[in-house]
Order: structure tokens, then sequence, then C-alpha cells
């Protein structure tokens, strides 16, 4: 969806203000003014109508009372459940009746004046009195701060969730000049919406009733855009649940942003926790009712991979990430475990939405981090459905992504299955009148709606756009396939020159080099051995007759350079006079887990390379049998549509038609 036009108009208006900043600021530090400055007067006026209450309860309060109590006294004076207090007498409108010189010190008064929860916002995360302090020196502070006081910020007329659309399409357009990752900030609404759709597909009959406490969680929570509609949609269902909302961000703007936001939504601005989620859990043994999230696709975890590869090692399967750690390149999967690490083990369970690009899906062979965190994930039956969007839906990006849905308490009906659900194609999606960065398409509400029926209908939806599988058909095991060593031996001066590449001869001394190429040149030049045991009995009697002292290390560098692979050549045998296996022809079999390897083999391999085998000591660490299990979800694999290629015969017409084209341009061109 789009931003409604209220929010559109004051968008262009606050962003407008920019010009005001040319100059003084980059365009990637605009966002450090116009943010906080807009959050300022949210909240002046958010706290215009109590502003007297607040300033007499204050005066009320007897003399060394704790902040704790001042606190909670001051917040009931504010009302509405509205958890911020200004004990200023100044507001941003009788600021502009005070002299223009005394503004910085006004507005930093003012600032300060705010309880603690919000000074930290602006002293802290913004670091607005130094961008004030740069405005007072460039002397455009007066202007800006005019600009910013005529904007009507008050609830009357921008709704909560108006001011979500507001700070995120301004954040979308400060990371667009900034060539910033604008999808680390925010998610479409559209996609939220779905995904919370999904999430409380199943909740309508729990959620009905008095008394109903929920609560949700977002790791990434960027601007808290997530957290909002997830309790819009809640809300929906019954205006009288209780929903708290937790959260960790580790952007300081976004931070100060979705912060703002839980203080003048009567929410606990304390359960948004600033810092790195995957480092530092600020909400360490808390478990929630919903998750969602849209974590940054594709971003390096290198610079602080210490602590997250210790305690993988010493918690294991007792900490967050046990099932196995992704490649340092992509930290999505880091972010899934650590929400399933926080799923409730009561009756009522937990549902995790979450937002990735394709890598998760198939990224690493069997054995790998992200493919054991896909089979840990698949064989506890956690993963309840994967949704494929369309492109081109972020502003930061085109990428195709899919929201994967997770609980830990099925239905009876989806347990040991998982819905894979194709919603990219054109019925799901509609053109934009007008692009955002990357994003030219968006989900309509209609659209919205069809995805979630067609979730809700599982086995019975249609089957060209929903498919249900076992939980093992996404898994295989890595057989690994060896064939036997054939060498042929000749003796050329080539070969003789090349030996001089191999360490072990090259460390000999020159005559001791001298003699053994003598040696091979005189007796063994003229054959040639199509079996390594009767090359080697030649050579250990040429040895002999010359004298000469062969070790191991030397015999393997003379083998190695004048053995060539040859199909007709008999098998090289080990020291069990079994066959020895050429590790440039080993290859491997991925066998489906629902079929017995030894029939697969024996079906796909054996008929067409009768001197193959398995290799039985490559073995599963977990259950000990043969070939190593991987998991992977191929959807093109699944939702594959055969288009046959175009008649010859329109081709050929095609053809014709352009040289017809083309001559009659050059004609033009002779004329």
């Amino acid at each position: 969806m789009q931003a409604s036009e209220n929010v559109k108009s004051l968008s262009s208006f606050a962003w407008s203000i920019a010009e005001i900043l040319r100059g003084d600021f980059k365009q990637s530090e605009y966002g450090n003014v116009i943010l906080p400055f807009i959050v300022l007067r949210r909240l002046d006026c958010i706290l215009e109508a109590s502003k007297a209450n607040v300033l007499e309860a204050n005066d009320a309060l007897p003399d060394g009372v704790d902040d704790l109590t001042r606190d909670m006294m001051l917040f009931d004076a504010v009302g509405d459940g509205i958890k911020v207090y200004n004990l200023s007498a100044l507001t941003l409108d009788n600021m502009r009746n005070q002299e223009p010189g005394q503004l910085y010190d006004n507005i930093v008064k003012y600032i300060t004046s705010f309880s603690s929860n919000v000074r930290d916002i602006f002293i802290e995360k913004f670091l607005f009195i130094d961008h004030l302090k740069r405005l007072r020196d460039g002397k455009i502070l007066w202007p800006v701060f005019e600009r910013f006081v005529q904007i009507d910020l008050h609830k009357s007329e921008v709704s909560n969730v108006e001011m979500g659309y507001l700070f995120e399409e301004l954040i979308r357009r400060f990371s667009e000049i900034s060539n910033e990752t604008a999808g680390e900030h925010f998610t479409p609404r559209e996609v939220i919406r779905l995904i919370v759709d999904l999430l409380v597909a199943h909740d309508a009959d729990s959620l009905v009733g008095r008394g109903i406490i929920r609560q949700v969680y977002d790791p990434a929570a960027g601007t808290g855009g997530m957290l909002a509609l997830a309790e819009e949609a809640l809300t929906n269902l019954n205006s009288d649940i209780r929903v708290e909302l937790y959260g960790q961000e580790l952007n300081p703007q976004s931070f100060a942003v979705c912060k703002s936001d839980m203080l003048v939504t009567a929410h606990d601005p304390e359960q948004i926790a600033f810092g790195n989620t995957l480092t530092e859990d600020a909400h360490k043994g808390k478990r929630f009712h919903y998750m969602l999230s849209n974590p940054p696709y594709g971003v390096d975890w290198k610079k602080y991979k210490d602590p997250i590869v210790e305690e993988a090692s010493e918690l294991g399967a007792d900490g967050r990430f046990g099932a196995g750690l992704p490649r340092v390149s992509d930290g999505q999967l880091l972010f899934l475990q650590h929400m399933i690490s926080k799923m409730r083990n009561d009756s009522a369970g937990s549902r995790i939405g979450i937002v990735m690009n394709g890598s998760p899906l198939f990224t690493g062979g069997a054995g790998s981090g992200e493919s054991e965190i896909r089979r840990w994930m698949l064989e506890n039956d956690w993963v309840e459905a994967i949704i494929a969007l369309p492109t081109d839906l972020f502003y930061n990006t085109g990428i195709q992504t899919y929201v994967w849905i997770l609980t830990n308490r099925k239905e009876t009906a989806r347990r040991g299955k998982v819905q894979l659900i194709d919603a990219s194609g054109e019925r799901f999606w509609s053109s934009m009148r007008k692009s955002l960065g990357s994003k030219r398409r968006e989900i309509p509400e209609a659209a919205r709606n069809e995805i979630s029926q067609i979730y809700a209908g599982f086995e019975h939806a249609d089957p060209d756009v929903s498919k249900v599988f076992a939980t093992t058909e996404f898994g295989y095991r890595e057989v690994r396939v060896e064939r036997p060593l054939r060498l042929r031996f000749e003796v050329t001066e080539e070969k003789l020159e090349a030996l001089n590449e191999q360490r072990a001869f090259s460390n000999l001394e020159d005559a001791e080099q001298d003699a053994i190429r003598t040696a091979l040149k005189g007796r063994l030049s003229d054959g040639t051995w199509m079996d390594r045991e009767a090359f080697l009995a030649d050579l250990d009697e040429v040895a002999d007759g010359q004298g000469l002292s062969l070790r191991a290390p030397i015999k393997k560098a003379i083998v190695s350079v004048l053995g060539e692979q040859d199909e007709e050549a008999e098998i090289c045998l080990d020291n069990s006079a079994k066959p020895e296996a050429d590790t440039s022809l080993r290859d491997h079999e991925l066998v489906p887990l629902r079929e017995d390897w030894r029939d697969y083999i024996a079906r796909e391999v054996t008929p067409f390379v009768a001197d193959a085998w398995v290799d039985e000591s490559h073995t599963d660490a977990q259950d000990g049998e043969v070939g190593r299990v991987g998991y992977e979800i191929n959807f093109n694999r699944y939702f594959y549509q055969y288009v046959p290629p175009r008649p010859l015969a329109e081709i050929d017409a095609e053809l014709k038609m352009l040289e017809a084209e083309i001559a009659g341009l050059l004609k033009e061109v002779v004329e």
C-alpha cells in the first residue's frame, strides 16, 4: 500500500526543509537534523494538552522523592498511558516568541527537561545537540526551526500509523541519497501485513475474550513498523487484548524513532533495546507468542563473529546457534535461530514470520552450516510454510524474497509437512504508478487476501501455486561414489624433465638425480605398462641392477609423473588388495532421504559405471548412516513450468520481416 495523501504531504514538507540545509550539511547528513526535529515536534504536540498538569504535579512532589516515584507520578499526569513528560514551561510554539538569539539555549533546555528515557534518545542516539550547534553556527537554526513548528503533528491530525509511514518514507529518502541500505530499516507495509495475516491465521479463536495477553518481538526492529502492524492486527481481532511489544535495533536513528513511537503509544519504551541482537541479546530468557522480522540480507557478520562462534562452541544446543553457523557473508539464518530460541514451551507455543532472500533456502551443501540449520528446523518440524513473493517489492533491491512461517505448535493436519506457495506470479502484484527506489510493484489487498486463503486451504489449495510436501522431501544423502584408479606408464623426455618439479626428487644430489634419469631412460624408455604393479616390479629390477636406492617418496614421485590415467589400464590395488580410488573421478550422488541409497546406486550408477562403488566410510555424524545428510528447498524445481520454444515457421517469418526492415533502412541511407 502507498502512504496516505496526508503522509505524502507531510513527507514532502519535511523534505523541503533539506533545501535550507544544503551547503552546511552533506546530503547524507540531512536525516541527522530532520528526523530528530520530527520526533521533537511529535512529542511537543502530544504533551501540549497535559503540560499544565505535569508542571503542577511536579511542583506538588515532596522534596527528596526518588526518580522512580517521580516518573510514575508524572507519567500519570500526562495520561493515556504515555510514558514521557517534559518539565520545561517552554514549548516549540512559545519559543517562536522568544529572542532568536536564545533559540539554541531554549531548545537545549527543552530537550534536557524531558524524562530520562527521552533525553537518551536525543542526546545519545540522535546526537541532536551536536547538530543544533552546527545549525546555530551556520546561522540556519531559526529558519529550520520555524519550518518544523509549522507542521501539525497532534494525534487528531496524524495517527500513530501515519507517523510510522512518515518516518519510514523519510528514512527511505535519506537512504537513497546516502547510498545506504534502506531495506535494513524497514519493510513495505503490504509485506508486513501479509506476514501478520499468516501469523494470526490459526489463532482467531484463541485470541477472543478478556484478559488475553500476547507478546510480540522483532529482533531487527528498525523503526518499529512490524511491531506496530502486528499490534494493529491483534487489536482488530480483539479490542480488549493486551499487546506487549519487544524489540532490539542496532542503527541509532532507527532505534530512536522506534523508541519514540513506543513512548507516545502507551508502550513500555524499555522493552525496545539498543544494540546488536546477535552478540548482545537484550531480552535473554524471554519467550514470545509472535515473532516477526526482516533481517538484513547478505550482510557480513565477520567483524563481530567471535562472540557468536564462542557461544556456538561453548553452549551448543543449549545456546542460540547450536544447529550451525552460516558463512560469514550472510547472517540471516543467525537471526532465525535466535528467534527459534525464543519460542514458548507452553500450550500456546509461538509463531514466527520472517522475510529473507533465496540464500537460506539452498545455499550450502550437505554438512555445511546452512544445510545443518535447515535440517534442524525441518527435522524438528517447525517450518510450516514458505511463500515466494514477487520481485521488485522492496525499496533497495529487486531480488526475489520469501516469507517463512514457523511454529512449534503445528495443527494436526500440518504435522510433518511443509506448504510451499508461489506468490510471485502476475496475479499477486500490481505495478506502482511511480517507483520508490527499487520498489516498482506492490501486493494489493485482494492479492494478500488470496495468499492467506491459499495458505489456509493447505492441501486443498490451487496446486499451480501451492504444493505440500513431507519435511523429508527436502532431505538427501550425499553419497560418495568412487571409481578405481587405472594408470598407464611410459618414459618420455618430457616426463623425465617433469621429475624436477617433484620435491622429493629435486632434493636429491644432482648425481643421484642424473643416475635415476639415466636408469629410467636406458632400461624403461621403450616400454608401456598397463599395470602399475608390473611397472613397479620392473622399476625395482632396474634400480637393483644400477645399485640405486629408491626410497618410498622417490618411487611416489616417479609414479605420479610417469603414470597417466587410462581406462584400458588395470585397476591399481592398495596394500589390502582392494581397488584404489581415483580422486579425480570421485563423484557425489544426492539420494533422496525417502529412498535406500543401495537401490538408488543400483538404478542410477551401476548400469552406467560398472566398476564404481560407494565409500561407506563417508558417513553422517548424527545417524552414522552412509552419506552425509543435507537439506535444501528448491522452489524452481517444484514450480517449474515448461515453456515450449516458438515454432520454427514463426521465427523464420520474424527474421524475414526484420531483414526487410533492415533492407529498407539501408536503402534510405544510400539514397
